[in-house]
């Protein structure tokens, strides 16, 4: 069947259609790392790992690279803060990332390219963009003359003004134009810098995605992805230098950008501290229940993030795995079994994760039920597609996570309020007591009751 996806720059559902089928490419724009990623940065490497391995079902070679920005203001800041250089503060989170995408089930992609390590194709492209007019030099700087793309705001569907208009632009004295960006700013002597034709500098942001994308995947790649908060300025940007360079190739075939994420209803922002920590939350939560929370919603919804919704996503994982468990001495076919049907069709239709998840909760009733070594294959098959039941059942009940029957404790929630409706408080206290042997941990608020599971 074939697979469509929305295209961000036409802004409809299309059929996929690569430029060689036999070399499907696609690049994903990586982390900045300074820091650790939050939850919202991990939602588009999981939904399009998930792309990803449809692709490799579809096509016999794709080519998939997601870059590390290893040079950035940002970078520089924490180590001058630290008094370190930039490699202890790179290497450090560049491998705090992979551990943490290795848990989240993300599969490493073929090329993972640095920035610091492709300066010479920056270099090159930024010269090629000088001398065919897109670019000029001022005060030190490299700057894109916006100007010089007549389609310059194609992708975000707006004109420049009002892109401008609505954006964090640097205004500066050195532009000609307040919308042309930086392709290369010069260091001084207390920050990263390389030798250029206009001085020892440093590359800009946007450039480095550009350069990396080329030397990898050619100067036209099938698929570009990324959040939708790059969408303006930075993948507009991408095309836009990136076409000029190419003598007006096309850059990217199709843009896919998948939503942001909420916090219990509101933006997730470090001025409202509620920025969640993905490194932290792999301590806290399964990483199984982390992956299929993000996968719960569409991914060009925005999604939004709470404590009830892990709960749910690992009772849910719970109800599945104990299928598993309960079915230990059916044998499945050695032979790999086909991907559920219901599930391809709902993946080749824009990614469709919901409805690939309520298939999959199909097929688990269905196993429930027939207890074959089919049934069983199929929920397998159907559940290694999202990246979900990758463990043997008692590895996942005994991973710091104790299996309980949610009617029961909802049931012992209800007593518990009942009692203290009547202010029977010694029925209410034994009922707590109950609750945590169980692993239950109890939080009342004004707003109600709510509950958690306990590692032990």
């Amino acid at each position: 069947m074939p697979i469509s996806l929305y295209n961000s720059l036409t802004r409809r559902i299309e059929t996929f259609e690569p430029g060689d089928p036999g070399r499907v490419t696609m690049y994903l724009c990586g982390p900045t790392v300074y820091n650790y990623v939050h939850i919202g940065n991990a939602r588009g490497p999981v939904v399009f790992d998930v792309l990803v391995q449809l692709l490799r079902r579809h096509y016999p070679r794709v080519v998939y690279a997601r870059n590390i920005t290893d040079i950035d203001d940002k970078i520089n800041a924490a180590a001058q803060q630290q008094g370190v250089p930039i490699g202890t503060i790179t290497r450090r989170f560049t491998e705090i990332y992979h551990d943490d995408m290795a848990a989240m089930g993300v599969a490493e992609p073929d090329i993972e390219p640095q920035a610091t390590g492709h300066i010479t194709p920056i270099v090159d492209m930024i010269r090629c963009l000088l001398e065919r007019g897109h670019a000029y030099v001022s005060a030190g700087h490299v700057l894109f003359a916006v100007a010089s793309f007549a389609r310059y705001g194609a992708l975000s569907g707006r004109d420049p003004e009002e892109l401008l208009a609505g954006s964090r632009i640097e205004v500066a004295d050195y532009k000609r134009d307040p919308g042309d960006f930086v392709l290369w700013k010069p260091s001084p002597p207390e920050l990263p810098g390389w030798d250029s034709p206009w001085g020892r500098g440093r590359p800009g942001w946007h450039i480095e995605c550009s350069a990396m994308s080329a030397a990898h995947l050619g100067q036209t790649i099938d698929i570009h992805a990324g959040g939708i908060d790059l969408l303006f300025p930075h993948h507009e940007n991408e095309i836009a230098q990136s076409t000029c360079a190419h003598g007006g190739q096309l850059f990217a075939r199709w843009w896919l950008h998948n939503g942001m994420l909420t916090f219990e209803g509101r933006k997730m922002s470090k001025s409202l501290g509620n920025v969640l920590v993905l490194h932290e939350l792999l301590q806290q939560h399964p990483a199984e229940a982390l992956r299929l929370r993000l996968l719960s919603g569409h991914y060009r919804q925005p999604l939004d993030w709470s404590e009830s919704g892990i709960r749910q996503a690992t009772s849910t994982l719970d109800g599945w795995y104990r299928v598993l468990r309960d079915m230990a001495d059916v044998d499945v076919p050695e032979r790999n079994m086909p991907v559920p049907q219901g599930i391809e069709a709902a993946l080749c239709d824009d990614l469709n994760t919901p409805q690939a998840l309520a298939e999959l909760a199909e097929l688990a009733d269905r196993a429930r039920r027939d207890r074959s070594a089919v049934a069983k294959a199929e929920l397998l098959a159907g559940a290694a597609t999202l990246g979900l039941l990758r463990q043997e059942p008692q590895d996942w009940f005994r991973a710091g996570k104790n299996e309980v029957d949610t009617t029961h404790i909802e049931t012992l929630l209800r007593q518990r309020r009942e009692a203290r409706e009547c202010r029977d408080f010694a029925r209410a206290d034994a009922l707590r007591d109950e609750l945590h042997a169980l692993g239950v941990l109890i939080e009342d608020s004004t707003e109600g009751t709510r509950w958690s599971i306990v590692k032990p």
